[in-house]
């Protein structure tokens, strides 16, 4: 692919990620191509049906989640690296659950394993966390999962402030912190 077909790729998907993922079902193919400065026609050149475009945008953001925890895992600092995985997920949480919600019931196979890559990176960055002592340890990835989720479904439902967001996540990551001796 030539370099501006890449970049063209990249701009539509960042602008399906923002506009299915705040809009849902109203939005709109015509909008991606606005907000990505290209035509209705590239878009379809690239993703020929809008459930193609949104499972697309649907990996790019388990692809960026998984960058960003595999860049964590290998920083020195485990402490802060979880902290600010856990908020990004839970931040863009609700995005992902709008995406994954416009596809068919059964995820593909690539979404599946989109999703099992970024599991076993944030469980890597949870051990590291664990092994730091700044998470407790008997806290497991499908018990993080949960939390990451009910708040991403909680915000998706009725939106909060972005402040009460923030409060929230920091009441999880209170929660899972290491208890004081």
């Amino acid at each position: 692919m030539r370099q501006d077909a890449r970049e063209n790729r990249e701009r539509i998907l960042a602008a399906a990620e923002e506009v299915f993922g705040t809009q849902g079902a109203a939005g709109s193919t015509e909008e991606v191509a606005r907000r990505a400065g290209v035509g209705h026609a590239t878009v379809f050149r690239h993703f020929p049906t809008k459930e193609e475009l949104i499972e697309a945008a649907l990996l790019r953001h388990f692809d960026r989640l998984t960058d960003q925890a595999l860049a964590i895992a290998a920083t020195p600092d485990p402490a802060t690296g979880w902290r600010t995985l856990l908020r990004t997920m839970i931040e863009t949480g609700t995005t992902k659950l709008t995406l994954g919600t416009m596809l068919p019931a059964k995820p593909s196979t690539a979404a599946i394993g989109a999703s099992d890559r970024l599991k076993a990176a944030v469980s890597e960055v949870l051990r590291q966390a664990q092994n730091s002592g700044a998470v407790r340890p008997s806290a497991t990835v499908e018990e993080v999962y949960l939390l990451i989720r009910g708040l991403a479904q909680a915000s998706a439902t009725m939106p909060p402030n972005p402040e009460t967001l923030s409060r929230a996540i920091d009441i999880v990551l209170s929660g899972l912190s290491q208890p004081a001796a």
